[in-house]
């Protein structure tokens, strides 16, 4: 029995609205005008990070945390993002830089917490550059700070502090914390601090979920978006990936400012109040 294209229609729809109903509808279109970029670069993603972990060294114990730093040709920016993630007080810490093809990273400390390994080509995909950072790390919790941006010295200390808190009998342990963001101008001026309690409601309409203030355990079902965003295209990786990730994980936020956050006027995806 053959059914009118009327019919189709409302059963598509009841499918999408299933099968995305959580999504906003800007995002939804994303997914249907985007996804055709993914498998190309997921490809790229899956052989890098086998060549990569065939070069990782032998650690003599394995970190309880894991700070992601992706980095292209930022190297006047990237050797003070490094030196705040090495200057954390969580002794247990690996930083691994992922360069994305930029080939300019600069003389870094020489730390024995401090691995740099670079893509074989530029993918442009920011969420792809900090997915092979996770999936080198074989520590319990996963960091990320990009190359631009710096921590206090107790930023993991405090993220930690929240996820190993004995958890009540009514509630299950924390899955991801995300501390508050002290937003600097570029001639260093703070601007102001972003501190807004999880909410799902306002995050799905407001881009406060920022990765460099966030700090999980490492999971399969913590990933960054693959998806070519290009300038102009919102909203961009952060949101996607953490909205997404929040959705079947226990997430909080500690209104602590631990990030120093580079607010840049000129930048093409965010409107900052």
């Amino acid at each position: 029995m053959s059914r009118s294209p009327a019919t189709i229609r409302r059963s598509v729809k009841r499918i999408l609205r299933r099968r995305f109903g959580w999504l906003p509808l800007y995002e939804l279109r994303n997914k249907v005008l985007l996804s055709h970029t993914v498998p190309r670069i997921w490809w790229f993603e899956n052989s890098e990070v086998g060549r990569l972990r065939n070069l990782l060294p032998d650690g003599p114990a394995t970190p309880l945390v894991t700070t992601v730093i992706p980095t292209y040709k930022r190297a006047d920016s990237l050797a003070a993002a490094v030196e705040s993630a090495l200057a954390q007080t969580v002794a247990e810490h690996l930083v691994i830089v992922v360069d994305d093809g930029g080939g300019q990273v600069p003389k870094l400390p020489e730390d024995a917490r401090l691995l740099v390994v670079g893509l074989r080509r530029n993918t442009a995909v920011l969420g792809v550059v900090r997915n092979v950072g996770i999936r080198l790390a074989r520590s319990e919790f996963v960091a990320f700070l990009d190359d631009d941006n710096t921590w206090e010295p107790e930023h993991l200390a405090t993220a930690l502090a929240a996820l190993e808190a004995k958890p009540t009998d009514r509630e299950p342990p924390l899955d991801a914390v995300y501390t508050a963001l002290r937003r600097v101008t570029p001639d260093g001026r703070e601007m102001d601090i972003l501190s807004v309690p999880y909410d799902r409601r306002a995050a799905r309409e407001r881009a406060f979920l920022d990765a460099n203030a966030f700090v999980a355990r490492r999971s399969r079902a913590l990933r960054f978006s693959r998806m070519r965003r290009d300038r102009g295209i919102l909203p961009r990786e952060d949101w996607a990936s953490l909205y997404r990730y929040a959705r079947r994980h226990r997430i909080a936020h500690v209104p602590v400012p631990t990030v120093r956050y580079l607010v840049n006027p000129d930048t093409y995806y965010t409107v900052w109040d």
